[in-house]
């Protein structure tokens, strides 16, 4: 398999060029680091600087896509450049090698080679003015640290900067996501609030409505025709009315008087309310004040219980029990039950699950099932003593 070399970017192929064309540049007008004479300059003339010049120019195409790679055959080419006389161009663009393979290569090569770089120029200082003992020896540290150590820093503090950046926008996305997330959930939470109003307020008028209906159609007696109708004049007109509080609800924007909100006080209207739809109903209350999120609760329960009381159950007498001890709100309604052919009115299957998630909510416990000859609702809500709001 052929190796297949990275595409150099755009910009490193300006810089590989632009190098390359400043270099022969300074060859053309005979501009070197060292004249002919300098101890360290083996190989004399213009020509021997140019194969380290081509090899650096080379390099600095693979910059971004290989740094470490690069670093390495620059280095060997600042090596060769070294014993001839030189090219400035070469020094630049090994400077940009340092800094490059520091920005842009592995993090353990970022971290490093600065401390190479300035152990190699800790060392460059030292050791030649330990050997000749002339102040003119400290220069050649100061050469090594402004062309090895002092790209590797400045590659060191960009890359520093942009990892903080990167991280920082990271943190930012990570906020606005998880920010989505809570207003996807509260969006959910509050249409399936809206779901549970809506059918614990409306279904038990239209059951009511529908028995009724079912009532009058089938009896040819117009006095029982004409109280069926009057039932289902009084549940049409409450319903609306119910219809109408939550849409005031959805609507309200401050400027009007909040909703009402239902209470146990209430309960005894619904189980008034059950009789005149022909439940024989029997209400037990011992409680004192709750939170209204239990009232509430409480309410819809009973509501609900009775609504399904009205659409399924046998013939009998309905009980309703309200009593709270050690801080628990025990409700229970129990309805005859046997087997039916069917409701005496569609139902959803909601009901149960509206009041399943009810209590859930306060952190009680709730059962629903046939208890021998009688349907049996049971919820218990957790009560804060001494704090009712």
């Amino acid at each position: 398999m052929a190796l297949r070399l990275p595409r150099p970017h755009r910009f490193d192929v300006y810089v590989a060029v632009g190098g390359l064309l400043g270099g022969l540049l300074l060859m053309g007008i005979g501009l070197s680091s060292r004249g002919p004479g300098d101890p360290i300059t083996l190989f004399d003339g213009p020509w021997p600087v140019l194969a380290p010049l081509v090899v650096m120019a080379c390099c600095e195409l693979l910059r971004r896509t290989a740094p470490s790679a690069a670093l390495l055959a620059g280095t060997a080419a600042i090596c060769a450049d070294l014993v001839t006389q030189g090219n400035l161009a070469t020094i630049l663009m090994f400077t940009d090698l340092v800094y490059a393979a520091v920005l842009y290569g592995p993090p353990a090569s970022a971290r490093r080679i600065p401390w190479i770089t300035g152990l190699l120029t800790v060392a460059g200082t030292l050791v030649p003015f330990a050997v000749w003992r002339v102040p003119e020896a400290l220069l050649i540290g100061v050469i090594i640290g402004i062309v090895a150590f002092g790209p590797a820093a400045t590659g060191w503090i960009v890359r520093d900067h942009r990892d903080a950046a990167d991280a920082a926008r990271l943190r930012a996305e990570q906020t606005a996501l998880l920010a989505e997330m809570d207003r996807t959930q509260a969006v959910l939470a509050e249409r399936a609030r809206m779901a549970r109003e809506l059918h614990d307020m409306v279904a038990n008028h239209l059951s009511a409505i529908a028995i009724h209906s079912t009532a009058a159609l089938s009896i040819d007696r117009p006095g029982t025709s004409r109280d069926a109708l009057s039932v289902i004049r009084e549940n049409s007109v409450a319903g609306l009315a119910e219809m109408r509080r939550l849409i005031g609800l959805l609507r309200d924007g401050g400027d009007g008087e909040p909703a009402a909100v239902p209470t146990l006080d209430g309960i005894g209207a619904l189980v008034e309310g059950a009789r005149a739809n022909g439940l024989d109903v029997r209400l037990d209350t011992d409680h004192g004040q709750v939170p209204a999120p239990v009232e509430l609760a409480a309410y819809r329960i009973v509501q609900e219980s009775l609504t399904n009381a009205l659409k399924h159950a046998f013939s009998g007498r309905v009980t309703v029990a309200l009593v709270q001890c050690d801080g628990v709100l025990d409700v229970r309604v129990t309805s005859p039950y046997g087997h039916r052919d069917g409701p005496r009115a569609p139902g959803s299957g909601a009901g149960l699950v509206g009041m399943r998630e009810r209590v859930a909510l306060l952190g009680g416990t709730f059962e629903a099932g046939p208890d021998s000859s009688l349907w049996a609702v049971h919820a218990t809500l957790p009560v804060m003593e001494g704090d009712p709001e």
